[in-house]
């Protein structure tokens, strides 16, 4: 296992533990390196490095961006960002403002077939009002004893075609990728296992995003099986990206992996981390 991770939530999104728990829980189990990216905010930030700090982990700066591609939704990781840059600021605000308004149809489409409150529910899960997404939704779901878990929630209400999904459009993956860019970042396919699209669309979003100037994948997701990891490295090998690795952390008992590790890139990927600012090696296990 390397003692990193690149992709992981808090409660600026739509995780469950504050910037300084989830980075207290990761350097507990051993990370060296972790990068917290939140869903369409910076917020966590400043909280999440002085804890690393405190704990001698390398935190990077990240954020994940929803996009809107061939009508559907896919996300950017953003990684060694500037959070403070001006056109990452703005373009975050804007991806931001639609947020609320697709949790009020949302919880109007679930009150349609009985479930009354969700939106209130939701927000009630939700530390970063901004912020309010599925995820919010699928633990009130749970919490109420509607559905047995948060998976369960999205296969049963929240993906498209069932009755709690609402269409939304995000940013472009042109601009997603400019914001990551202008803010000195690396933009990275999140978790590409969980889109279900064939492999020609696979490769038509992978030329889309390095036409827009995208450098990377993620390899190794919490998503992944182990044939899709070997299948993105031999893409991203093929495409020539750089390959990235993160667990998409949540929650604890939340998803497959805990945060903080992550499984070894294939030895065919080169690692995004080397070309951070400055460059890292992998922290792997001793």
């Amino acid at each position: 296992m390397a003692k990193l991770d690149l992709h992981c939530h808090s409660t600026a999104s739509d995780g469950a533990l504050p910037p300084a728990e989830l980075v207290a829980r990761a350097a507990a189990r051993g990370s060296r390196m972790l990068a917290l990216t939140d869903h369409d905010c910076t917020a966590g930030l400043a909280l999440a490095r002085q804890a690393a700090e405190q704990a001698g982990l390398d935190l990077i700066n990240g954020v994940e961006i929803s996009v809107s591609w061939q009508k559907r939704a896919v996300h950017i990781v953003g990684l060694d960002i500037n959070p403070d840059c001006p056109a990452l600021v703005a373009g975050l605000h804007s991806v931001r403002e639609g947020r609320v308004e697709r949790a009020r149809r949302m919880g109007e489409a679930l009150a349609k077939i009985g479930i009354h409150g969700a939106f209130d529910g939701a927000l009630q899960r939700c530390g970063n009002p901004e912020m309010i997404g599925r995820t919010h939704f699928a633990r009130f779901l749970v919490d109420s004893g509607e559905v047995k878990n948060v998976a369960a929630v999205f296969r049963k209400y929240l993906v498209k075609g069932k009755p709690g999904y609402v269409a939304h459009e995000w940013a472009t993956l042109a601009d997603a990728v400019s914001w990551i860019r202008q803010a000195g970042g690396i933009a990275v396919i999140a978790h590409p296992g969980r889109y279900e699209i064939g492999r020609m669309l696979m490769e038509q979003l992978v030329e889309d995003f390095k036409a827009v100037g995208g450098e990377a994948i993620e390899v190794v997701s919490a998503s992944h099986t182990l044939d899709q990891s070997h299948k993105f490295a031999l893409l991203a090998a093929r495409m020539e990206l750089l390959a990235s690795a993160g667990s998409d952390f949540h929650a604890p008992g939340e998803g497959g992996r805990d945060v903080g590790l992550t499984a070894n890139l294939p030895p065919i990927c080169v690692p995004v981390w080397s070309r951070f600012s400055p460059p890292r090696a992998t922290p792997s296990a001793d």
